[in-house]
């Protein structure tokens, strides 16, 4: 039982760091609409702006867009899982979450298989209020 809370403290910790790295990487696609920018203000052309140059910024500034606010919202997700983890709460939430990460490597798939292991020990699922299986009478 002690070995558990400690797993849990530990998982927890890992876990903003994950989501601080996770929220860094999320930050790459600024370099993208930087250029979507500079395509759509005409400051890459030279006289008058091409139809073509305005799609292509639009192109890049929306998908960037969405890779920095999805990459953010995951960063989010696991730093609350942290938070989580330390407070004995939301078990489903916390296997969802670590099952997710598992896409993200190679830190991703660690902490996530990790986080499946200990969240999946009878003992631990005891201390997040989950009933213990029943065994079955014959």
């Amino acid at each position: 039982m002690n070995d558990d809370l400690e797993h849990l403290r530990l998982l927890s910790i890992f876990h903003y760091v994950v989501a601080g790295l996770v929220a860094l990487v999320a930050c790459i696609p600024f370099l993208h609409l930087f250029l979507g920018i500079a395509f759509l203000s005409g400051w890459m052309s030279e006289g008058h702006q091409a139809a073509n140059e305005r799609t292509m910024g639009c192109f890049f500034i929306g998908f960037a867009a969405v890779f920095i606010l999805a990459g953010w919202a995951f960063a989010a997700l696991v730093a609350l899982t942290g938070r989580r983890l330390a407070q004995h709460t939301h078990y489903t939430y916390c296997l969802v979450i670590a099952a997710i990460a598992c896409m993200f490597m190679p830190a991703g798939t660690v902490l996530g298989v990790f986080t499946l292991i200990v969240l999946l020990r009878p003992s631990v699922k005891v201390l997040f209020g989950q009933a213990p299986p029943v065994a079955p009478t014959v």
